[in-house]
């Protein structure tokens, strides 16, 4: 399977994958620790090669096939959190935004006591009988009681989201209550919560890790809006639970900030996240060694309050799987619990949905999802991964971290730790310190591991007899198609051209990489490329001379002959300049989070001063409009950017 669509990269190949490296190295091989329903990786990859070739592209036999099996998201109406349908990347996405803020005036608006709050995870799950925040292993759990037990002193508002209050229809003037900052550090309780902490596993840099859980993230229950739509809340860093291990439970304001930021700046580019609703100080300070180098200092505390439709993830699942006897019952209960409250459309399929697919000759390959909902699940989640990374290549987001404790079943961004967007173009890039000597969850690695995340969690369900090995491989496939699929529409959109062009892309991407070329702005500038073959070539590159910088003639030769073929191409397509200008600003960003942008609105935080995070908090809510007044958003990184704790940062936080 695999074969077929793996290709090496380095800066120094003669070409670039359309997938940047999609390659599945030995390391991506699954390693389960429980194996009851292994499926047959050889197997896997000769099903794999009828469906993709190794460019990714259908190969003839199976592209009626791949065209009908396309439809599988919108047969199963696929629902993603708030206004991301997981469609649509780009200003399409902010418009809807802005539609919604015009009738915003007729919305429900509740006080924090008026809340309606519901708690099916805790009324239908079973939880663990104590209470106490002893560090144990939890069996037979899937969470545990415990209240926020963090200390503040005069805890300050940071800052706040009025689009996630919406979601809640929380009143905006509840920011202001003198109040709201206790409230939302749980040192206050809030009236009706009933808080938990999830207990979950998970493979870390691909071991198995056992037992996690939410360390230091404590759910004081789901919300109910006048739509019925369910938005769990949580504070991350609001103290101990069972699950903490040697830890405090508490977090700083440094990642604080960050996740806080990029949980809203990834919304606003279009791409299914987890939300941020506030960000407070607690007033204490918190001792962090940032670079495991034995220099701890002392920093100041803060809590997100992260909201989702849900927070449940691979280890979720993974957790009772590995303990096999009768907790592999409980991967059912958790199954059954997932497809009700998020995947209702999958609870009554039927035969007329046309959900059967031949993975292979005769009968006996045929993968029926009507007749299995689990089955039917898993491929969602698959192909929800797989738009997810697909849509993450496109910005250049490395989250950094893609642990399976930190991938979401609902294929969400969740868990913001040393995450980072490509500044210069490098596919080796990694956001992470701990991930330098063998950069795992580098930014080229990112398809890779998303399957392999998935193998891991089809397998958990298969240990559980829930899929057989035919559903298990096929749900992988569905990985692999759909990424190709989503990835190269978005390359082609952010290139203005009407179909994918395999060469002219590849060789883009190389170019790139072996100029380091600053990724958002080339492709930002990109679309101010005139579909004029007439255009003198001592002149082509004047448009993009702003990230194409330091060039020898030999590379102002090859980017010279890349436009000149670049243009051409554009001069058939049929689609005039200004379209296509419109069409590529909406897709690729004119400012994103880069991570000196975050540094410098957290060393000023620091000193008290919180205004850079809510100036860049608005900036990043329109990230495909041109700005007037804030180019400076938009600039390339300073020296200073990659000094470490900046460019590269650890998990400590």
């Amino acid at each position: 399977m695999f074969s077929q669509i793996s290709a090496t990269l380095s800066h120094t190949s003669s070409s670039l994958t359309a997938t940047t490296a999609f390659s599945l190295r030995s390391f991506c091989r699954p390693k389960f620790r429980f194996r009851p329903s292994k499926p047959s990786y050889s197997q896997t990859r000769r099903q794999f090669s009828a469906v993709v070739s190794m460019d990714g592209s259908s190969s003839p036999p199976a592209a009626a096939a791949a065209a009908s099996v396309d439809s599988i998201s919108e047969d199963l109406k696929n629902q993603m959190l708030g206004n991301q349908s997981g469609e649509n990347l780009g200003r399409d996405s902010v418009d809807n935004g802005a539609q919604i803020d015009s009738i915003s005036q007729n919305r429900v608006k509740l006080k924090l006591e008026e809340l309606k709050w519901d708690h099916s995870f805790v009324r239908e799950l079973p939880g663990d009988p104590r209470t106490d925040l002893i560090p144990r292993e939890v069996l037979h759990s899937c969470y545990t009681k415990v209240s926020p037990s963090v200390e503040v002193d005069n805890p300050q508002l940071v800052a706040w989201s009025d689009s996630v209050a919406e979601l809640l229809e929380l009143d905006p003037k509840e920011f202001e209550r003198p109040d709201f900052a206790e409230k939302l550090s749980g040192a206050s309780p809030l009236a009706g919560m009933m808080p938990y902490a999830q207990c979950y596993g998970g493979h870390q840099f691909g071991m198995w890790a056992g037992q996690l859980g939410d360390g230091r993230a404590i759910s004081l229950g789901e919300v109910l809006n006048s739509k019925s739509q369910r938005w769990e809340l949580q504070l991350k860093g609001a103290g101990k639970t069972p699950y903490s291990r040697f830890a405090d439970g508490l977090a700083v304001l440094r990642s604080s900030i960050r996740e806080f930021l990029c949980s809203e700046a990834m919304n606003s580019l279009g791409i299914p996240t987890t939300r941020a609703l506030s960000l407070v100080t607690t007033g204490k300070y918190v001792t962090r060694d940032m670079f495991y180098d034995g220099n701890p200092k002392d920093e100041p505390g803060a809590i997100v309050c992260r909201v989702s439709q849900s927070f449940l993830r691979f280890g979720s699942y993974q957790i009772h799987a590995s303990r096999g006897g009768d907790d592999l019952g409980l991967v059912r209960t958790l199954a059954d619990y997932a497809i009700r409250y998020h995947f209702p459309h999958l609870e009554n399929l039927s035969k007329s949905d046309s959900l059967s697919f031949s993975v292979g000759e005769g009968d006996e390959s045929v993968v029926d999802l009507t007749s299995n909902k689990y089955a039917a699940w898993v491929v969602e989640v698959a192909e929800r991964t797989a738009s997810l990374v697909a849509k993450w290549q496109g910005v250049g987001f490395t989250h950094g971290v893609l642990n399976t404790d930190n991938m979401s079943v609902l294929g969400l961004t969740i868990d913001y730790g040393p995450f980072g967007f490509l500044d210069a173009f490098d596919p080796r890039y990694t956001p992470n310190t701990t991930d330098l000597p063998g950069r795992r969850y580098c930014f080229a690695n990112q398809p890779d591991i998303g399957l392999w995340n998935i193998s891991q969690f089809a397998t958990t369900i298969a240990a559980a007899h829930l899929i057989n090995d035919k559903e298990t491989n096929y749900a992988m496939e569905r990985y692999a198609t759909k990424f190709m699929d989503e990835y190269q529409a978005i390359m082609t959109k952010k290139v203005g051209l009407p179909k994918y062009n395999k060469q002219l892309i590849n060789e883009l991407l190389k170019n790139m990489s072996i100029d380091k070329v600053d990724y958002t702005n080339f492709f930002r500038l990109l679309s101010n490329i005139k579909a004029d073959p007439a255009i003198p070539e001592d002149e082509l590159l004047i448009p993009l001379k702003a990230v194409l910088l330091d060039m020898g003639k030999e590379r102002k030769d090859a980017w010279t002959s890349w436009l000149k073929s670049y243009v051409q191409e554009l001069s058939t397509s049929g689609i005039s300049d200004e379209e296509r200008k419109k069409s590529m600003d909406s897709v690729n960003p004119r400012y994103i989070l880069r991570n000196y942008l975050c540094q410098s609105a957290i060393d000023i935080a620091e000193q008290g001063d919180f205004e850079e995070v809510r100036r860049l908090l608005k900036v990043m809510s329109r990230p495909y409009e041109d700005q007037p007044g804030m180019e400076k958003y938009a600039r390339l990184p300073p020296a200073w950017a990659y000094r470490p704790g900046v460019g590269m940062l650890s998990c400590s936080s």
